[in-house]
């Protein structure tokens, strides 16, 4: 690819992240503004405004058998977004004393439970969580200590983690269980020398792209931990990625910076070889409790 990739759609985001492909559309957040968007097909067209909260809107995934439903990283927890309806709550975890707190990025995982991280606002060392959500609707914190958590992204098997922690500039990488969700030990997958490790996923030969804040750059690390293809964007801070078959997506934002440039906030769209997989849909037992909330 020659040149820099440029953005066609007029949409600048505040924090644009949680970008995700579900098989059918593409879904994307502008998380401090509590906003979901879609995309058009036509790249040309501004995103469409699916639902706007009043709390910050770290991500979603679709619920299996419930078209229009989503699960939600928002406010202080995980919450379910049907049509028409109040979210339902299934667990607030960060609604608690000490730094006030937010929920970031989050993805469902292959056998269909969703992964969502939580942060201080003002970057409070450690105080930040992953919270995993089973198919009975309960919320686990499955790690604690992290100060911004970013990512998770999994292996098409389920079986491996990468989970970043971008004020440390680091991506750990966790064995999974798929059958019960438990967490192996950490291993460190990679240690950025500038910017910080922020959204990722995983492509259909197990490589890990990883969009890196502060640096106007997306990279491509084969599972060995190689570097195989940086992008480049005209764009300072790339916040999430997402693979639609063998197009790379990825969100840019605008929060912090004194003087944004014509491309900052934008989205992204640039041509890959490797294709990635839809985001699987988190899949909510019938006889949970809140299950019937939504109906």
């Amino acid at each position: 690819m020659t040149g820099q990739p440029l953005p066609t759609r007029p949409d600048r985001l505040e924090l644009g992240e949680g970008i995700r492909w579900t098989g059918d559309t593409v879904v994307l957040v502008d998380i401090l503004k509590g906003r979901l968007f879609t995309t058009p097909d036509d790249p040309d067209l501004p995103l469409e405004e699916m639902l706007r909260l009043p709390v910050p809107l770290g991500a979603v995934a679709p619920v299996a058998g419930r078209p229009g439903t989503w699960i939600a990283a928002a406010g202080t927890g995980i919450c379910l977004l049907a049509p028409d309806t109040a979210p339902v709550w299934l667990a607030t975890p960060e609604d608690r004393p000490g730094p006030v707190m937010r929920m970031n990025d989050g993805v469902t995982d292959p056998s269909g439970r969703f992964w969502a991280g939580s942060m201080a606002y003002d970057n409070t060392e450690g105080a930040g969580s992953l919270y995993r959500v089973d198919h009975d609707g309960t919320v686990e914190r499955a790690l604690d200590g992290i100060t911004i958590p970013n990512g998770p992204a999994f292996t098409a098997d389920g079986r491996t983690l990468y989970l970043a922690d971008s004020a440390h500039a680091i991506v750990r990488r966790y064995s999974v269980d798929p059958g019960t969700g438990r967490l192996g030990a950490p291993e460190d997958f990679l240690t950025a020398d500038e910017g910080g490790p922020d959204g990722m996923t995983v492509d259909a030969e197990g490589a890990l792209w990883c969009a890196f804040w502060g640096t106007g750059t997306v990279r491509r690390y084969l599972p060995d931990g190689t570097l195989d293809r940086v992008v480049t964007l005209p764009a300072s801070q790339p916040a999430g990625v997402c693979l639609e078959g063998t197009r790379l997506h990825i969100t840019t934002a605008t929060v912090g910076l004194d003087t944004p440039g014509p491309y900052d906030g934008g989205v992204f769209t640039v041509p890959v070889e490797v294709p990635g997989r839809p985001t699987p849909a988190f899949r909510l037992d019938p006889s949970a409790p809140v299950a019937g909330d939504l109906a």
